[in-house]
């Protein structure tokens, strides 16, 4: 496998057309067209001779779609191969105020979340930031979005893998998301999700990018969370609360949790009364998620009245909540579904 030439920042870009022997007005071209979702042979701008130079170190282009499937609510979901011939998927929701895309930090995932099709395969390996940035210039571009005018608005690092445990290659991708000149969507507009990494979480406090921290919660206790998420047996809910209260003291963001709500798991009164005791008082959002189901998974979605009931227990408790409107779940919205299914798991 080649370079991915979008990893590289605008500076680190610019020394590599000089290294080439070009003036430097080509550097600026280059990143145009790149930042347009191209792929370098599409960069007509390019002398030939330059872009054959380039693809000679390069990947034409990172990623390619290779299927697109449509919700009846709007909703894409896209299958992405990479140029080594792994695969991976994102999502485009669109909302009132703006569009949203959900994109994948590694192949596969390990943390073993029982809830989620990302876990299926384990880990393949990490993205670079270039291939997480793609996923992003390659959807803006599907949509119509130019130098003038941003399709994608916000984005969710809340696809296969876990951000956190791919950290160098994600803040970088962060960085480079948010450049001037480039596509420019600000580290507010982005919201990445963790299961809770908590010595990451420190240290994404310090990177200055005020990035919606984002913790999938999912239970009350540590005994009842690892059943279904493996990583409460390295960390506590008492360590994630402590690294999100340093979170707001270093960025002054409120945090979000997300809950997915389980049939016989997490979804009753009982629970619903214990979650309003634990975060009574925290800088916090509660995102109530009705699970997707995932059919390798015995896990089973609880009911809407369920939902409801549960959301409404959370805000007579003085927590901010909001129950998630349940979008793609015709086509496999959930994390992994696709790319299990195309890989016959």
């Amino acid at each position: 496998m080649k370079k991915i030439i979008q990893d590289l920042t605008f500076e680190q870009l610019n020394d590599a057309v000089l290294s080439y022997g070009e003036k430097p007005f080509r550097a600026k071209q280059l990143y145009t067209g790149i930042m347009q979702g191209k792929s370098l042979s599409q960069i007509s701008v390019l002398p030939k001779a330059f872009i054959q130079k380039l693809t000679e170190t390069y990947e034409d282009s990172p990623i390619e779609v290779i299927k697109t499937l449509v919700s009846s609510d709007g909703t894409e979901k896209y299958l992405f191969r990479l140029a080594d011939g792994n695969v991976i998927e994102g999502v485009f929701m669109q909302y009132s105020y703006g569009n949203t895309q959900c994109v994948s930090t590694q192949v596969g995932c390990r943390m073993g979340c029982k809830f989620c099709a990302s876990t299926l395969g384990g880990k393949i390996r990490d993205l670079s930031s270039g291939e997480i940035l793609s996923q992003v210039l390659k959807v803006n571009a599907m949509h119509g979005g130019n130098d003038g005018k941003r399709a994608v608005t916000n984005v969710v690092l809340m696809g296969s893998g876990e951000p956190l445990d791919n950290y160098n290659n994600v803040v970088q991708f962060i960085r480079n998301l948010s450049a001037e000149g480039g596509i420019n969507i600000s580290p507010r507009n982005v919201s990445l999700s963790t299961c809770g990494l908590v010595p990451e979480m420190y240290k994404l406090a310090e990177e200055g990018l005020p990035v919606n921290l984002t913790v999938s919660l999912h239970n009350v206790t540590d005994s009842e969370r690892a059943r279904t998420m493996p990583i409460a047996n390295r960390y506590k809910i008492a360590q994630i609360l402590d690294a999100c209260t340093n979170y707001f003291d270093k960025t002054g963001r409120r945090y979000i949790f997300e809950y997915s709500l389980i049939e016989g798991e997490n979804s009753d009164d009982k629970h619903a009364y214990a979650l309003c005791k634990l975060l009574a008082g925290r800088p916090c959002h509660v995102n109530l998620i009705r699970l997707n189901d995932v059919k390798e998974r015995k896990l089973a979605a609880a009911s809407e009245k369920s939902a409801q009931n549960f959301l409404h227990i959370l805000q007579n408790g003085g927590i901010s909540a909001t129950l998630r409107r349940r979008m793609g779940a015709d086509i496999g919205g959930a994390c992994g579904q696709l790319r299990a299914g195309y890989l016959g798991n």
